[in-house]
C-alpha cells in the first residue's frame, strides 16, 4: 500500500508545486495549510487545516500520514519555536519520515542568522526517532532579482559567490524524495543552481535578460544596517537581511552541488534560465 503523503506550505511556491507534481497520488495525499481554501486544488487529496505553532490541531491533522514535507514556516521571530513544536506534534501524531527544507550550510553559528533556526529543527528532528531527508537549500534564484532597489542590488556581499537555486527546482527533488522516502532515508542534500555567481555577476545577467540596468553596490556592514533603518523592521528581520549578504562574503554559500540533476534527471536551473523563463 502507497504510504500517506502530507504536504505543508500548499499555499506558497515550493509546497504548492510539489502537490501539484504528486496529484496523481490521489486521496494519498494531505495538503496541510493555515487556510485550507488557499489550498490548490487537487483531485482525491485531503485538505486539512494546521498552523506550526498549534499542536494540538497539528496532531489532528497530521493523524494517519506515514510521510510528511515539512516546507519551513515564513520568516517570524518565533519560527524556531514554532518549528519544534511542530515536529513535536508530527512524531507525536506517529509520522514515521520527515522530509524538511533546510538551509545550505545551517549550523549552530553559521552567518545566515535564519540557518541557525534550520540548524536546531534539523537537531530536533534528528532527536525525534522520525526518520528524516534535510534538503539544504541555497539562496532562492527567484529571489535574487527582488533584491534589486532603484536598479541596484546593495549589501556587504564583496565578492563572494552564491550558488542560488530555483524554487522549482526545490519542488522537483522534493517530489522524488516524497515518492521513495525510505531509499532517502537520513541523506542530506545541498540544492544549489549549476553555477555560483557574485553579486556583480547576478546584476550583470538581471540586465542583460530583462533589459533593465542592473548594478551591485557594495556596502560595509554598518552601511548595511544604516541603509535598512528607514524600513522601522524588527533588529532580528534586519540581522537577517544583513547576514543574507555577510554569508555570501563568508564563502558559507558557495559551493556547488550536482544533487539537483543526480535526483531529478534535469541540469539544474541557472538564473539566465529562469529570467527567460519569466520573461516569455
Amino acid at each position: 500500500m502507497t504510504d500517506v503523503v502530507g504536504i505543508t506550505g500548499v499555499t506558497g511556491a515550493v509546497g504548492g508545486a510539489v502537490a501539484s507534481r504528486l496529484a496523481d497520488l490521489g486521496d494519498q495525499l494531505v495538503l496541510l495549510a493555515r487556510r485550507p481554501e488557499a489550498a490548490p486544488k487537487v483531485p482525491g487529496a485531503a485538505v486539512r487545516r494546521a498552523e506550526y505553532a498549534d499542536t494540538a490541531v497539528v496532531r489532528a491533522a497530521l493523524a494517519g500520514i506515514d510521510t510528511l514535507l515539512m516546507v519551513s514556516a515564513a520568516e517570524d521571530v518565533d519560527r524556531r519555536s514554532q518549528h519544534l513544536a511542530f515536529v513535536d506534534a508530527a512524531a507525536a501524531a506517529g509520522v514515521r519520515h520527515v522530509v524538511y527544507t533546510s538551509f545550505q550550510g545551517a549550523a549552530a553559528d553559521c552567518t545566515f542568522t535564519l540557518g541557525r533556526d534550520h540548524f536546531a529543527t534539523e537537531k530536533a528532528i534528528r532527536a525525534s526517532g522520525m526518520a528524516f531527508t534535510f534538503l539544504r537549500d541555497s539562496f532562492y534564484a527567484d529571489f535574487l532579482p527582488l533584491m534589486v532597489t532603484d536598479g541596484a542590488i546593495r549589501g556587504p556581499a564583496g565578492d563572494g559567490r552564491v550558488a542560488a537555486v530555483a524554487r522549482d527546482d526545490v519542488a522537483a527533488v522534493a517530489a522524488v524524495v516524497l515518492a521513495d522516502s525510505a531509499a532517502h532515508a537520513g541523506a542530506t542534500y545541498d540544492l544549489t543552481g549549476p553555477e555560483a555567481l557574485t553579486l556583480a555577476e547576478a546584476a550583470a545577467t538581471i540586465t542583460e535578460v530583462t533589459g533593465t540596468p542592473t548594478r551591485y553596490v557594495a556596502e560595509t556592514v554598518p552601511e548595511a544596517y544604516a541603509s535598512r533603518a528607514s524600513y522601522g523592521a524588527p533588529d532580528w528581520q534586519v540581522d537577517a537581511w544583513v547576514s543574507t549578504y555577510t554569508a555570501i562574503a563568508a564563502g558559507e554559500v558557495e559551493h556547488v552541488s550536482d544533487a539537483v540533476e543526480r535526483l531529478t534527471g534535469h541540469p539544474a536551473t541557472s538564473l539566465r534560465e529562469l529570467l527567460e523563463r519569466s520573461s516569455r
